[in-house]
């Protein structure tokens, strides 16, 4: 059974809106996504890019996804107007977990999920799986959650991995 090898949240204590993430316009799912994965691989790792022998999965759960972004272009469409290029690459949610892995240099798989069950339940089996198959040596899960008027609920990340917690 893989243990916890590390885990934060946004917020934190003294944390605020998460920082900007560049590539990334008008929601905060994907800088509080960023943020708190950064947390949590800088727990474990310390400085970017993680050790490259570890074979690290990115697996990204939310029930609802990037709603601002999503009413936004719904908006737009509806009114018949443009959307700008960015929505169309933020529109999914692997564009910020590939990005997490890349400034990190993970190199295992990248997994989105949405539940309407127990997210993190769901998304701890799905790093399990990873690992158990030797798809990866190690699984970070970032979960994340909007309200309906888009303001950030928070994000948790957690680093499963070689069962000893260390």
């Amino acid at each position: 059974m893989p243990g916890v090898l590390a885990e934060a949240r946004w917020p934190e204590a003294g944390d605020g809106a998460p920082p900007p993430l560049p590539g990334f316009v008008h929601s905060t799912f994907h800088p509080l996504a960023a943020a708190v994965a950064e947390r949590c691989l800088t727990r474990r790792y310390g400085e970017r890019p993680a050790p490259p022998q570890v074979c690290c999965a990115v697996v990204l759960g939310s029930v609802a996804g990037d709603r601002p972004s999503a009413e936004h272009v719904r908006a737009a469409v509806d009114a018949g107007g443009r959307i700008g290029p960015l929505f169309f690459f933020q529109s999914v949610s692997n564009s910020v977990a590939g990005h997490i892995a890349a400034r990190w240099g993970l190199h295992g798989p990248v997994v989105c999920l949405s539940t309407t069950e127990d997210l993190r339940a769901d998304a701890t089996a799905a790093a399990e799986l990873l690992l158990y198959d030797g798809d990866a040596d190690e699984a970070l899960l970032v979960l994340i959650e909007q309200a309906s008027d888009g303001t950030p609920t928070g994000a948790v990340a957690v680093l499963m991995g070689g069962g000893t917690g260390s």
